[in-house]
This record gives C-alpha cells, structure tokens and sequence, in this order.
C-alpha cells in the first residue's frame, strides 16, 4: 500500500486551551515530516466533512490527535481500506495534568511539560501510521455450518433448538440411550412466572419429543466423542460407543492399515496418530462449531462422617431425594440440610448456591404435597433465592409444614428406625433434636469437566482445557466479560458444565451459546476474530526461516491455536486464535507479528519518544497498558481530572501477554528511566481476557528484572501492576508511586549512549 499520510489535531474539548497547537502542527510537520492540519472541532459536521473530502482526494493514513481512541470510533473510522491512528491528547494529556493543590502555584515548567506529552504521543502515532499495514482477513477453504451440541440434557437440547431455528443443521451427541438429561428425573420445575410461588410442569418431555420432530436436528445417543480435531469451520470429530474404556472404539471399525498409522504416529507424537486416525475414519464427521452442555454430577458428601451419607439409612443427597419424589415415594417429615456444619461452621457444601436453596425449597414443598401432615425441615447457613425467587422463598415461610431456622448442624444418627438431627446455634437461640425420617444434604453441582475429559481434543496442548482446576474446574475463558466462551475457540458452554443454573436460567444460558455458535461460524466465514477482538481482521505471521522450535509460542497459547507440524515448528490456527499477541510476546526470535501490532511496530513507537538528557525532571518512564482493563481505567481517571506524572508515557497493547521483552530492552537502551506493565488481575480472582496473559507477563517481567541486575541497572526499574477496570481512582497513584521511585533512583546511567 502507497501511504498518503494526513495528521489532523483537534483544538477541542480544551486541548487547544491547554497546548499551542502551532507548535505541536510543526512537530508533525517538521519531524515527522506529515502533512497537519488543526481544526476545532474535528468530530462536528465541518471537521468531519473536511476528514471526508480529504479521504475522497487521496488520504488513506489518517492520523488523530483528539480524544481517546475508544470514543468516537464510528466518526473516524474511514473504511476497511484505509488506516486510522489515534493519538490519545484529551484524556491521557490534557485532562490528566496534575492540578497544583489549593493556594499552590502551578510549576513554571507545567505549561512545557504538557506540551513535551502530547509531542512524543503524536510522534508515536505519525510513527505507528507509517509501520502500519492493512490486513487482508484469513480466507478458510471450506467452511461447514453444522453445529454439533455435546450432550443431550435440558441445555444441549435447548441449544440445539435455538440454532435450528435460526437455519443451521444441528447434530446432538448423547451418551446416554435417552435424551432428558438429568431434568428428566425431575417431578417439577421452579416458578417461572408470576405470582412466582407455584411450582410447574417439567418441561424438559415436551422439548424432547420437539427435538426429535426437527428435521435439521439429528441425534446420537449412546455414543460419545472420541476427538475433535481442526479448528472452527472445519473441526474433525470422531466417535466411540458410550461407555467404551477405549478411545478408539467409534461405531466403524478401523482397519489394520488405520491401527498401524495409530500405532506409529502415537510412539512419535499423541496427536499424529489420532489425526491419521481421523482422516481415514469413515464415521468421523466435520462440524464448524461445538457446544458443550455435558452438564454436572452431584459433589461428594460423604466426606463430612457427621453427616452419615453412605453410613445411616435415610440419609440422602437432594438428586437422589428428587428422584424418590417422582417415584412418589416421599417421607411424611424430612430435614434438609443445607451446609455441612460441625467444624465447617458458617460454610456451604462445595458448589453450592442459590440453585441449592431453591431446590431445598422446592422438595421440602413434596413433602407437604404428599403427606397432609407431613413436616419439612429446611436447616441452613445461607439461603439464596434471587430476584422474584424472594417470593417463591415468602410462599415457603407461609406454608405451616415448612419449618426454616438458620443452625449449625452437628450430629446425624441413626435412631431406632428413624434419624436424629442434632441443631446448634438456630435462630431460636436454643439447640434442636429432630427427628425424621429422611434426611436430604444439599450437594452442589460440580460441572463434568472438574472429573472427566468431556471435550477429548486432539489439540498440541491436551485433550482437556488447561488449568480447570484455578477455576473450579468450570469452563468459562472469562466468566463475567465473555460468558459461554471456553479457552478453545469455537467451543462454547452452557448449563451445569458453566454454572450452577436453574432449569429457566439454563434454558437462557444454552440460548446464549447457540448464538456465539453461530457468531463464530459467520465470523470465521468473513476471517475475522471471534472474541474478544470481535472483527479483528489480523492474525500472528510467522517468519519461519528463523524459528528455532523452542515451542514457547505454542506453550504460552492460552487458547491451544498452534500445534505442530512434523518436524516440530509450530503449526497456526488462524481460526482458532483471539488474537492477544502472547505467541508474539514469547517468541525470543521476534519472528511472529500482526499487520498493526508487531516487535518493530511498537519498538519504533518507543524510540519515538524524546528523552532528554542530564534533566532529572524530565525522567521518562514507558508503561505498556493492557487494552481491556487498564486502558478504559486510565481515560477514566483522566476524564475524573485526578492528575498523572508528567514523566509518563503511554503504549496500549493487547494483552500483557503480547509484551515482548525486547521491548523494556528497548526502552532501558534508548534512555527511559523505567518501565511498567499495567494489566489485569491473574490469580485466584484473575479478570484477563486472554486467561494467562497478565500472569505470563508478569513472570517474563521477572527475569528480565535478573537480567537488569546483571547489566547495573536495579531491578526495581522495571515493574507489574494489576488493576480493574474499576480502578480509575486507584491508577494515578500506582503510577505516580512508581515515578517517584525511579526520581529517587535518578536518571538511567545508559542515558545518552
């Protein structure tokens, strides 16, 4: 692409009033040697006709110095063949000038400073303009729309029905013999409407019969998937008979050449063995998305002995109690104990909540249904019933056979033929010893994929999604900002296996899979990025002439979109990647890049910056800004007027994950003083939305801080943070800390070379 490249600065939003714009006209000009034209209202009809007259005559490299680039992005954006910069001049310069406190003077140099800010951030834009290339979007060979739904319970079948409706072909996979799931052993359904207190009909048969009336729906039962092999658009998916010990046991038989491909491939590689497996395999299918609805198992009880589960007669959990209600085999009194007790005073049983309560509620509703006199029990630490569930949990306290009291159960025992039930701390204020004959525990709802490999892919980085275990083993990539997105592109969750969800929240839950199903598939069609990066036309290039195969790029892949080829050099999904830049981030060899995001591209940005020398109020600190959370939190802060160091200077980047070392090598060699990383919370409480991204950064962060030492320069000169995007009030005074830091450090002794 021939650039002809045009700047434009807006005097608006008082950036005018705060900068000489003539003076930051012929930085561009003169520097950077692009033509600039300043204009007072560039978002207004006569700025926006003068942008668009330009374009017609020939500009196709816009460059803006107004507001944040995440405001106004429809009025600058100029068509998929043309490239638009943002230089951010409001929020991150002029509205964050620190204000001198009541009765102070503003610094002489306050005025200078302000101007030497919005100079290096139009001096990185002009340079990013011009290292900018416009990406042609991945083309996929063939595409197949069929969406296959793993498991056939209330959320598979619901997903299913949803993506039906909308025109694509549906294959539902069952291992059971029946299709119902767990919800067809269910006597009832909470309220779904008003007056929000009556129990329902199990609506779950209806659906079925439905499902199998649906001419774009075809289903398996008792089978399982074997594998899914390939990538959105084209995954590879094989079989095997429900119940098989073995993983190659699909419905065809495999014919000795098969089996011998199998056994070769697998003694050189896992994964080579199955993919020559599944390209011969004449009962493999090719599907173009997967939604995982495998659904939940109840959590093990036994393990609190006070409790007698498996120990005292008529001590059972509330699936198996839901079931004997359905039998109409229902005890005239019963106990429902809603958290363990004893030593684990004040804490639920493990994945249980609201749904838990509700249930307790529901079942203890049985108890009165079937037996005139009969006597329900409800003992809790917690009891959660959301929105208009208050009322079904108001209709319970009015019923006179439902007893509810807040306690500490301590003891169940047996008790000639029926059971004892010892209560401290009720809301009475005195013990209780109850006598039932039943009682029901409230076992949570662990999802499948905590104790099995419900998804079996045959991907580089395991059958099975990695680190479940930091996120109690649900499969959500980031439960809050992406709900039913997994950490594989293309396979999304709903249901038990996401969360703990009623039978009316699932059927929403599996709605919203369907439709990111479908987006994927109509995403991947055009060759774009699913998510976060929604419409992101770039993907990671490759030079691999200079690969080393070291592998860190396909290790460090959060979403498992690089496997191998034979030979062991990584081998790209593009379909598969969200396009966060850690493989660039990983890569020592800096061979792998995006169009707009690259080692170079962001290199050159930092050496754009003008650092003085010898001036140690003129210290420049670099710090790499995470887009999702970090960046948002800053315009905030800047539009609250809270007042960032002068010495500061912003680079946003995908994901913390994307930074690349030699990037702080850069900075500390080209003069800055220091440099910082602000992304996203990782741990236990983590909000990156790329998963690993802030946690992977923070490591490489680390030894780098080793090699620093090693050179003379104090570690302490690099840094992480993690802040929400929450955190506007938070983030000036993280960053102002870290500039006085490196003030009371001095001035890199590189300075100058």
């Amino acid at each position: 692409m021939d650039k002809n490249i045009c700047a434009y600065l807006c005097s608006g939003c008082g950036i005018g009033d705060a900068l000489d714009m003539e003076a930051l006209s012929e930085v561009v000009s003169g520097e950077m040697s692009t033509e600039c034209k300043t204009h007072e209202c560039l978002c207004g009809a006569e700025g926006k006709a003068l942008l668009q007259a330009d374009v017609a005559g020939g500009v196709n490299t816009v460059v803006i110095g107004a507001c944040s680039p995440r405001v106004m992005t429809e009025e600058f954006n100029f068509g998929d063949d043309k490239i638009t910069v943002r230089a951010n001049l409001r929020e991150q310069v002029v509205w964050a000038e620190v204000k001198p406190g009541e009765g102070e003077e503003p610094p002489a140099e306050a005025a200078e400073f302000l101007q030497e800010t919005a100079s290096d951030y139009m001096r990185m834009a002009c340079t990013r303009a011009a290292k900018t290339e416009i990406a042609e979007p991945w083309e996929v060979e063939t595409l197949d729309r069929t969406i296959m739904v793993m498991g056939g319970g209330l959320a598979g079948l619901t997903a299913a029905k949803e993506a039906a409706a909308a025109g694509y072909d549906v294959l539902v996979v069952e291992k059971e013999t029946d299709l119902g799931g767990k919800a067809k052993g269910w006597r009832q359904s909470f309220p779904s409407k008003a007056p929000w207190t009556d129990l329902e009909e199990n609506p779950v048969e209806a659906l079925v019969a439905e499902i199998s009336a649906n001419a774009k729906i075809t289903v398996k039962t008792g089978t399982e998937v074997a594998r899914i092999a390939g990538a959105p658009g084209a995954f590879k998916v094989s079989f095997k008979a429900a119940g098989s010990t073995s993983e190659w046991d699909a419905p065809a038989k495999v014919t000795v050449d098969q089996q011998d491909a199998i056994d070769k491939g697998e003694a050189e590689d896992p994964n080579a063995g199955l993919q020559n497996y599944m390209a011969e395999d004449s009962a493999a299918v090719t599907v173009g998305a997967v939604v995982l609805a495998t659904g939940w198992k109840p959590a093990d009880v036994s393990q609190y002995e006070h409790l007698g589960h498996g120990t005292v007669k008529n001590v059972v959990t509330n699936a198996e109690f839901e079931k004997l209600a359905k039998e109409g085999k229902v005890p005239a009194n019963v106990a429902f104990i809603q958290s363990p007790g004893g030593a684990e005073h004040d804490k639920d049983f493990p994945y249980c909540n609201s749904v838990t309560s509700m249930v307790a509620l529901k079942q203890a509703q049985y108890v009165c249904q079937d037996n005139e006199e009969g006597k329900a029990y409800i003992l809790y630490q917690h009891m959660r019933t959301p929105g208009h569930m208050e009322l079904f949990y108001k209709s319970a306290q009015e019923n006179d056979g439902i007893f509810m009291t807040k306690g500490n159960v301590t003891q169940v025992k047996q008790s000639g033929s029926m059971v004892k039930v010892a209560v401290e701390e009720t809301l009475l204020g005195e013990a209780l010893d109850l006598e039932v004959d039943m009682v029901v525990l409230a076992a949570g709802m662990e999802p499948t994929t905590l104790h099995e490999n419900s998804i079996n892919l045959a991907y580089r980085q395991g059958p099975a999604f990695n680190d479940l275990e930091l996120f109690d083993g649900y499969a959500d990539s980031h439960f809050i900002c992406f709900p039913y997105e997994t950490r594989r592109t293309g396979v999304y969750a709903c249901g038990g296996v996401r969360k703990a969800v009623t039978m009316d929240e699932t059927i929403d839950d599996a709605t919203g899979a369907a439709l990111k199903a479908i987006q994927c598939l109509e995403s991947t069609d055009r060759g774009v990025s699913v998510h976060p990066r929604s419409g992101d036309t770039t993907y990671p290039e490759f030079f691999m002439q200079r690969c080393t195969q070291c592998k860190r790029c396909t290790e460090e892949c959060p979403f498992g979109a690089l496997d191998d080829d034979e030979k062991g050099t990584p081998l790209p999904n593009p379909t598969r990647c969200r396009r966060c830049g850690t493989c660039m981030g990983a890569c020592p060899e800096r061979i792998i890049g995006f169009k707009d995001y690259n080692i170079d591209l962001i290199g050159s940005m930092i050496k754009a910056v003008e650092v003085p020398e010898d001036d140690d109020d003129r210290l420049r600190i670099i710090v790499f800004v995470c887009e999702n959370d970090a960046y948002p939190a800053l315009d905030m802060a800047g539009m609250k007027r809270h007042g960032i160091n002068h010495m500061v200077r912003f680079i946003p980047v995908r994901c913390l994950g994307s930074v690349n070392m030699a990037w702080i090598r850069d900075a500390l060699s080209a003069g800055m003083d220091g440099a910082m990383l602000l992304g996203c919370t990782y741990g236990d409480d983590y909000q990156c939305h790329f998963v690993k991204g802030s946690e992977i950064a923070n490591k490489r962060m680390e030894n780098i801080g080793d090699t620093l030492s090693t050179l003379g320069l104090e570690s302490e000169r690099c840094a992480t943070n993690q802040v929400a995007i929450t955190d506007y009030d938070k983030i000036p005074q993280i960053i102002n800390d870290f500039v006085e830091e490196i003030v009371e450090m001095g001035p890199n002794p590189f300075k100058g070379f």
